[in-house]
């Protein structure tokens, strides 16, 4: 199980936050060629982040590439440079339908067995961010063996919805739609990103919702918004014990060939042990809630 809570956006043209970010420490770290980078620098973006994924100080850290689209002129230039880099996730915007995605795979299938890199190693993520996106989620998460996750860009969401950006209200269809497709088809689900840096108390209230909700984290443009969403994900002590009891019990009955776990008298299931060992991989990473 793979820790996905913080995916921290970094512009693909700065290279002084390329070369400091993984001090940071967030889950996973996304270099941006798409709108975080203007027209003309585009292709010094992408030599950037192709020595940036080369350097080691990020081999301990998942790294993921927003591409442009691959209909636009940049698409399948940042494809070849990032796949050749070895980066661990591509992440595709603007998905509106399976297609995209089965486009993608393809070229990067391409590209692996040109470079010699093992061919599915690389991994794949959409970004939803319309309504026919929503309205295809489960489609578009289950196209690829690759994917990993979807996304919910909530501006262009909002922008194609004639709406804009609320209390929430505005996307609460959409996240469900798109919490319910990654969850039925086995991968994660990321939220959009809280664009106001300096309102913590709005942060920390759109996260809670969204931890509440099932999703597996959040996507993020400020380091100072990681340990404010790492300590929300993170357990309580309750939960903690609870989860270490839930284990025991289960290695106790695997021990004594018991087909039935127990625990105070009431049966545990498959789904409960599994959502302990989550529990304790995520006091692992982040300690207890603060």
């Amino acid at each position: 199980m793979k820790l996905r809570r913080s995916m921290l956006f970094l512009p693909g043209a700065n290279a002084a936050m390329l070369s400091t970010a993984f001090v940071y420490k967030p889950d996973s770290i996304m270099f941006d060629l798409e709108d975080a980078v203007s027209l003309r620098e585009k292709d010094s973006a992408r030599l950037l982040v192709f020595h940036a994924l080369q350097n080691p100080v990020y081999r301990e850290i998942e790294t993921v590439v927003r591409i442009n689209p691959l209909n636009t002129p940049y698409g399948l230039k940042d494809l070849e440079a990032v796949v050749r880099a070895g980066v661990d996730v591509v992440r595709l915007p603007k998905t509106d339908k399976p297609e995209d995605v089965h486009e993608l795979e393809t070229q990067v299938e391409r590209i692996e067995r040109e470079c010699g890199r093992e061919v599915g190693s690389t991994r794949l993520m959409a970004a939803i961010e319309s309504a026919i996106g929503v309205v295809n989620a489960y489609a578009i998460a289950t196209s690829s063996k690759r994917m990993i996750g979807i996304a919910l860009a909530g501006f262009d969401y909002c922008v194609d919805m004639q709406t804009e950006r609320g209390d929430g209200t505005e996307l609460f269809y959409a996240r469900c739609a798109v919490l319910h497709a990654a969850r039925a088809a086995g991968i994660d689900a990321f939220d959009v990103v809280y664009s106001d840096v300096n309102d913590e108390e709005g942060f920390l209230k759109e996260v809670d919702l969204i931890r509440r909700l099932g999703y597996t984290g959040k996507s993020l443009i400020n380091p100072r918004q990681i340990e404010l969403l790492h300590n929300a994900y993170a357990p309580t002590d309750e939960d903690v014990d609870y989860a270490r009891r839930v284990i025991a019990a289960a290695e106790a009955a695997e021990r004594d060939g018991l087909g039935v776990i127990a625990l105070n008298g009431k049966m545990i299931d498959a789904p409960i042990v599994n959502q302990a060992q989550r529990t304790l991989q995520r006091a692992q990473a982040s300690g207890t809630r603060k």
